[in-house]
């Protein structure tokens, strides 16, 4: 026999334990070489836990289990085979079904015994005189008692309740007794709950959202974005953008663009607090923020101020793409200097985005709407989109948050402008 440990792989040089988040194969499976039988959750991203070598599985670490870099998680046996494993799992499922048969037998045995010694044991049926709970409460609300049953076995019943209750006011004419005695009855709904571990990565990003609140000074600015010209420049020059750098001409790349411009010119926006210093950045590394199934992921578009409209674009894909997979690696996610995330695209009308740290700033997109403008002194409707930037007052003063919006408006207005610089 030949067992091969499989070990809890590194997922970056900060992180020294994971936890095992969800088991994709059961005990015992056979496994193929290179297959995906595990995931493991880190404080920033989900991992895979690769077979090593095809065979039978042997779990050790369960789900939920905190583990360190190179403990053994499962262990394969070599030595088996699908074939074996295949005639065991058939095996186990007759026992399985020959054991439910016998207990059902048991059952209906005991079900039939109960049935004879209750019979013996009254000979009248309990139910004689006896009314039901529905009409048990009715006759209680209604001050009855000694009434005649028609159900069963001479039980009192709903319906011989309502009946006397009838006859009772047809005899008196009076509406009051019928409103007295009128029964009310309220249909219930589905009432299930559900609950649902969280991953490893969601309490950590829920630890991290608090953290921001308590420990920076955060405020948010507004300001609002004409997109008339944004819109005209994507409608003109889609189709060839498309045919030249085989990916589309969207709006994440004109805002990155933007910002990059304005940060240059309000580089504290660009800043973070290290202890005591305010660490400065010349250069932009653009925290993305996309919605992955396992919660919000922010990967980095790095060094963002020198890349083109199409390079950015195509990062932004690969990015997204690998976020959506659940692949994102340590490295693709951390070290990012400013951050943008966009609600519009889930409808998102105005919001205030919560800062990533270390981060001092964010920019919240929304989406776009028609609405009336004053133009040269004359309303016209425009396709106007509200911006958010949310930022740590510690860094950012309010004149430079102001400023630095307001530059990214005039940047998104003036497009053609902006590319020529």
């Amino acid at each position: 026999m030949s067992v091969v440990d499989i070990k809890i792989p590194s997922p970056g040089e900060s992180i020294t334990e994971v936890e095992i988040g969800n088991w994709l194969k059961s005990d015992g499976d056979y496994v193929q070489v290179d297959e995906t039988i595990c995931e493991i959750e880190s404080d920033k991203a989900t991992l895979p836990l690769i077979a090593e070598n095809s065979g039978k599985l042997k779990i050790i670490l369960n789900e939920g289990d905190i583990a360190g870099v190179g403990d053994v998680a499962c262990t394969i046996d070599t030595s088996g085979t699908s074939t074996g494993n295949t005639k065991t799992s058939n095996l186990n499922a007759e026992k399985s079904n020959q054991d439910v048969n016998s207990l059902k037998k048991e059952k209906s045995i005991d079900l039939t015994l109960y049935s004879e010694s209750s019979i013996s044991r009254h000979e009248t049926p309990y139910s004689d005189g006896h009314p039901s709970p529905a009409a048990k409460k009715m006759m209680s609300e209604s001050g009855l008692s000694n009434l005649p049953g028609s159900g069963p076995g001479g039980r009192v019943t709903k319906n011989d309740i309502q009946q006397h209750l009838s006859n009772v006011s047809k005899s008196s004419g009076s509406s009051t007794v019928k409103e007295k005695h009128t029964a009310s009855y309220v249909i219930s709904g589905v009432r299930n709950i559900k609950r649902e571990r969280m991953s490893r990565l969601r309490r950590k990003l829920a630890e991290r959202l608090v953290s921001v609140k308590n420990e920076t000074a955060m405020l948010t600015t507004f300001n609002e974005v004409d997109m008339s010209a944004v819109v005209e420049l994507r409608s003109q020059n889609k189709d060839s953008f498309l045919k030249k750098h085989n990916v589309r001409l969207g709006y994440m790349s004109l805002f990155t663009k933007a910002c990059t411009e304005a940060l240059e010119l309000f580089p504290a926006v660009n800043a973070r607090i290290e202890g005591n210093e305010i660490v400065f950045h010349d250069y932009v590394d653009m925290g993305i923020a996309v919605s992955a199934p396992k919660g919000l992921m922010v990967p980095v578009v790095r060094n963002a101020e020198s890349l083109s409209l199409a390079q950015i674009e195509v990062e932004i894909a690969r990015l997204a793409q690998r976020a959506r997979e659940n692949i994102l690696s340590i490295d693709e996610m951390e070290g990012g200097t400013f951050s943008i995330t966009n609600g519009g695209v889930f409808g998102s009308m105005l919001s205030t985005p919560i800062i990533n740290p270390p981060q001092s700033a964010i920019l919240g997109m929304h989406n776009i709407i028609e609405r009336p403008m004053a133009v040269d002194g004359k309303i016209e409707i425009r396709p106007v989109m509200f911006v958010a930037l949310s930022y740590d007052h510690r860094v950012i003063d309010g004149q430079q948050s102001v400023s630095f919006l307001v530059k990214v408006k005039e940047n998104l207005e003036n497009p053609a402008r902006m590319l020529l610089s």
